[in-house]
């Protein structure tokens, strides 16, 4: 479109682009939602148990009455409401100090097998009783009285093992908090707990689907409702400060990273910068390179910040990081770029005349093309390279092998891929939606260059996902209505691009593009509508589907138990006090 002059009637073909690409993406969009709901309903009607489907999270429980404990309390409450459904209750524990004791004992578990595989090793023919390991007993092994290791670990264990089952009881008996899961015997009931009205008021008796036991952020299930609200507007507002503040070093990187800056700033580098091969490449994708590495420095903030708000679960926890992510990487990568790099050319222009800003940002937009094609396709030449080569990992795993690791755990524990990183994928490809959108109509060239990508991401990913990595958890396709709602952000920032690039382009009919974001903000409504349910709560029909054997609910109970608490000799014999007298058998606190 830089090619055409204002007021030119082929704007005409660029106008009905606009509104092919709209609509296409409408019409997938309404595929994709319908089809990904469908899995998800397939998913939750397997014949397999799974222990969440089985249970709920009770969070904001209200005071405790007189003569009553918290068992007792929430036993009492859930029996009245489902008495044939109700199996038992968990009321979750402060588990700090535990899991303290929990971790140093795992500790000295591992480095009591690394010892006894360091004496195996020194076993030979001709030394067949070996050479025991030894350590120092003070500070990080380095200071102290020098003893034998095997011995040293196994007399450390035996010491904390008391120690342990000590502050489970205290634990168990004293530690209780305001928040339980509570496991039904049918998936039905349970599914229709978690989406019913328990109390009058908002803020008591709080009941929602229970997370996997793997994915649970333990510390957060005692936070209460309007803590909640206090803490979510805050990391708003801390995120909104970030994003704004971010955008000045963004700015910059876009403004500093070309070659004719650098030999301003750092005359030093110009003989390196002048070799002709080594100056082609960084002319090419210098700026790029700043700027993942600038941008890989926050996905741990934007996560932490997600845990604060109070959130329950790991994979509801990535999905609010990864929308933070998304907004964050439009604002300050495609705007930020954009408006940043404009202005550092055109300054001088603009300070002499202010009024002909829209103009200057307007028309800049088709020559910012170049740096956008060349970020699509850095990521895929070298993003998926690295991701299909793994090569990073592969380094450091035989490095770890050759000089860490002694035993079989230990071997696999360096092996160990992780997950596919939600947070920071799915914001990434957001991103590269956003720019070919913005783009496919300002300068076409950039579509070959998003298909490839996304092209190759379908074959490279698709056999990383199925093949590689480890899935941390599992949330049955609820991180898709995130994806919708960032990609009709997407659509909706290039019909107003759109709208604003017809204007400056002096073209009288641009009042025909109004309509398309009023399209878009309908289609949204009418999607939520329609389809968002479904991923909020389980529907009681994909739920009632029958189970291939009956569940084992003393096994679905205990996989919620935390593994500092799990232990052969907790039972309810043990821990009286803290146990629902109208129900001995079905109570338990962790």
């Amino acid at each position: 479109m830089g090619n055409i002059t204002a007021k030119s009637s082929r704007l005409w073909a660029f106008l009905v682009a606009t509104y092919w690409v709209s609509f296409v993406t409408y019409f997938l969009l309404w595929r994709g939602y319908k089809h990904v709901s469908e899995l998800r309903a397939d998913a939750l009607m397997s014949p397999e148990v799974r222990p969440q489907q089985f249970a709920v999270l009770v969070r904001d429980l209200p005071d405790l009455p007189k003569g009553q404990s918290r068992k007792e309390q929430v036993d009492s409450y859930f029996k009245a409401i489902y008495p044939d459904t109700f199996y038992r209750s968990m009321v979750v524990t402060n588990n700090k100090e535990a899991n303290k004791i929990y971790e140093e004992l795992e500790g000295y578990k591992k480095k009591l097998a690394r010892a006894e595989a360091v004496y195996a090793e020194s076993k030979s023919a001709g030394k067949p009783e070996g050479t025991r390991p030894t350590i120092k007993t003070g500070f990080l092994g380095l200071l102290g009285k020098r003893v034998d290791a095997i011995e040293y670990y196994n007399e450390k264990i035996k010491e904390i093992i008391p120690k342990l089952e000590a502050e489970q009881k205290i634990t168990l008996k004293e530690k209780q908090l305001g928040a339980a899961l509570v496991f039904f015997t049918s998936r039905v009931a349970a599914a229709s707990a978690a989406q019913s009205l328990h109390a009058q008021l908002v803020d008591t008796w709080t009941v929602s689907d229970a997370p996997e036991s793997r994915e649970l952020i333990w510390n957060n299930l005692n936070i209460k409702f309007f803590q909640r609200q206090i803490r979510q507007y805050v990391v708003y507002v801390i995120v909104a400060l970030t994003i704004m503040f971010y955008m000045i070093p963004i700015g910059l990187i876009s403004a500093l990273t070309t070659l004719d800056n650098l030999k301003k700033i750092l005359p030093f580098l110009k003989p390196v910068i002048n070799i002709t091969a080594l100056k082609t490449v960084l002319e090419a994708y210098l700026p790029q390179i700043a700027l993942i590495v600038f941008l890989a420095l926050l996905p741990k903030l934007l996560l932490f910040l997600s845990k604060t708000e109070g959130i329950p679960a790991v994979s509801h926890a990535v999905r609010a990081a990864s929308g933070k992510y998304f907004y964050f990487t439009v604002l300050n990568v495609f705007i930020g770029v954009t408006v940043g790099g404009t202005l550092f050319k055109t300054f001088k222009s603009i300070e002499k005349d202010p009024n002909s800003i829209v103009d200057v940002l307007a028309n800049s937009l088709p020559g910012n093309a170049t740096f956008f094609l060349t970020y699509v396709a850095l990521q895929f030449f070298v993003g998926y390279g690295l991701e299909l080569s793994r090569i990073v990992p592969l380094i450091i795993y035989h490095l770890k092998r050759k000089y860490l690791c002694k035993t079989e755990a230990e071997l696999k524990e360096a092996w160990f891929p992780g997950d596919l990183g939600y947070g920071t994928r799915v914001p990434s490809d957001m991103l590269i939606v956003t720019i070919v959108f913005c783009y496919s109509c300002i300068a076409p060239l950039i579509i070959p260059f998003g298909v490839v990508y996304f092209a190759l991401g379908w074959l490279i990913l698709r056999n990383q996902a199925l093949k590689v990595y480890v899935p941390a958890y599992e949330s049955y396709g609820r991180m898709w209505p995130h994806m919708f709602l960032r990609l009709v952000a997407a659509l909706l920032l290039y019909q107003i691009t759109m709208l604003g690039y017809f204007g400056s382009k002096k073209f009288i009919y641009v009042g025909f593009l109004i309509p398309l974001p009023i399209l878009s903000l309908i289609f949204v409504y009418i999607c939520q509508k329609r389809f968002y349910k479904s991923f909020s709560d389980t529907a009681l029909e994909v739920a009632s589907r029958e189970l291939k054997e009956t569940p084992s609910m003393e096994h679905i109970f205990r996989s919620y138990i935390p593994l500092s608490l799990n232990s052969e000799k907790v039972d309810d014999d043990q821990f009286e006090d803290a146990l629902s007298q109208a129900s001995r058998s079905g109570s338990f606190v962790v």
